[in-house]
């Protein structure tokens, strides 16, 4: 009878696990996995305690070890962050998702592999790098009338396919409302139903997400700095993302940098420091500041690829919609700075216009100055690009859902960088290579 008794004590605890999974309404998602830490977000469906479990996944006989232990409140959608710390480099970990003491069930392998430690040793390591904008989640009740915007949501499905070794969100990473756009709890819902999106969720833990905004995490359609609510807008960001920084202390921004594996990636913000238009006074996008900011991390940087991501077009020439084009004076300041200073492989990675394309720039230094335009994901295309950019690569206009995955290979030297952009189905649409 014992044992009939054990097998049913099992069966509970099973089901327990299973009820227990359901407290997590999106997540886990790994944020960025450096050499000694990384950093994974996760968010409940009511207020709990959460932490995790984590050890070297590769051990016969794990040495477990585990986070603080975290709780949660409504008052912040119930996210939390969890620090994996005294980690070491180029090791995968394997951890468990422990809320209110008990593990909770998940489907799929919850993997953190550290960036290795590689210079002086050996030669820079492969690695590909996925990315995309503009992400709209339909939710009728909020929706315009009519057609629902958003669709193809298996393209996240297909992004994970490819493997990629981290994930660049490109802005417009959710779409507030009319309705979300003056509150602090409109905000917290907008984000919270796109992140539990349940397409979203495998890619989303499988390797590490970076995220920069643009007007549509920030506030109303192309939203300047003048937003009143823009301290709002830079708190909800920074509750649902695990960016390494957010800005400088008296400073405080979407503002980052990163570097992966020989690679730096400056993450620029488009509408903390947005000026509105004037015909009086220059108009500024950036500002002097955050410019000459990224010019110093683009001068010190030793990488042979220097990407810099912004939520508007950078290159393009038509003076349309939010392009940089549109303000004059300060693209040229970031450009002369650029081609002054001698920075070579400078690549900018945009989202934005609903359509995708490759440009490339030969500044007066005689380097060129690239960019990768990546544009949208779920939301609506657009199909009637009429436009005369005089800087884009022939045949790289795309007007429907895609993504794009840039793989860099070889040795030190002489990396490569090959780019693809796929539909949301996953297959290849158009193909462009950069040497070093």
């Amino acid at each position: 009878m014992s044992k009939y008794i054990y097998s049913l004590a099992l069966i509970l605890a099973s089901l327990y696990s299973v009820a227990q999974s359901s407290i997590i309404k999106s997540g886990p998602m790994l944020g960025y996995a450096e050499m000694r830490e990384a950093l994974v977000w996760i968010q409940l469906k009511e207020a709990g305690t959460v932490k995790l479990r984590y050890w070297v996944s590769s051990e016969s006989e794990p040495d477990f070890k585990w986070t603080e232990e975290v709780g949660t409140s409504p008052s912040t959608a119930n996210t939390a962050k969890l620090y994996l710390r005294y980690l070491e480099p180029g090791t995968t970990y394997a951890y468990e998702v422990w809320v209110n003491d008990q593990k909770q069930s998940i489907e799929y392998p919850l993997l953190v592999s550290t960036e290795p430690l590689w210079d002086y040793r050996r030669e820079p390591p492969s690695f590909k790098i996925a990315m995309g904008s503009c992400t709209y989640i339909n939710e009728a009740a909020y929706d315009r009338p009519g057609e629902p915007y958003g669709a193809d949501y298996h393209i996240f499905e297909s992004i994970h396919a490819k493997n990629p070794e981290a994930m660049l969100w490109l802005g417009d990473n959710v779409y507030l409302r009319p309705a979300d756009e003056w509150t602090r709890s409109g905000y917290l819902a907008r984000y919270s139903h796109t992140r539990a999106l349940p397409e979203m969720q495998e890619l989303l833990a499988s390797c590490p997400n970076y995220a920069i905004w643009d007007d549509h995490d920030f506030g109303p359609n192309d939203a300047s700095g003048s937003w009143i609510h823009k301290d709002l807008a830079l708190e909800v960001f920074k509750l649902f993302w695990a960016n390494p920084s957010y800005g400088f202390r008296d400073r405080p921004s979407t503002f980052s940098a990163f570097n992966f594996r020989d690679c730096d990636f400056i993450m620029l913000d488009n509408r903390f420091f947005r000026s509105e238009a004037s015909e009086i006074y220059p108009d500024q996008m950036f500002g002097k500041e955050q410019i000459d900011d990224m010019i110093n991390l683009l001068k010190a940087s030793r990488a042979p690829f220097k990407f810099v991501l912004a939520g508007s077009q950078i290159l393009n020439s038509a003076k349309v919609y939010e392009n940089f084009s549109n303000y004059e004076e300060e693209r040229d300041y970031m450009l002369d700075r650029i081609s002054d200073e001698k920075i070579q492989n400078v690549i900018f990675l945009t989202g934005d216009r609903h359509h995708s394309e490759v440009m490339k720039m030969d500044l007066e230094s005689g380097y060129p100055v690239y960019e990768f335009t990546v544009s949208p994901l779920t939301s609506g295309p657009n199909l009637n690009v009429k436009e005369t950019n005089l800087y884009r690569e022939k045949g790289s206009l795309i007007k429907q859902r895609n993504f794009a995955v840039m793989e860099i290979s070889g040795p030190r030297k002489k990396r490569q960088l090959e780019l693809t952009f796929y539909d949301s189905n996953g297959d290849k649409i158009y193909f462009y290579e950069i040497s070093e």
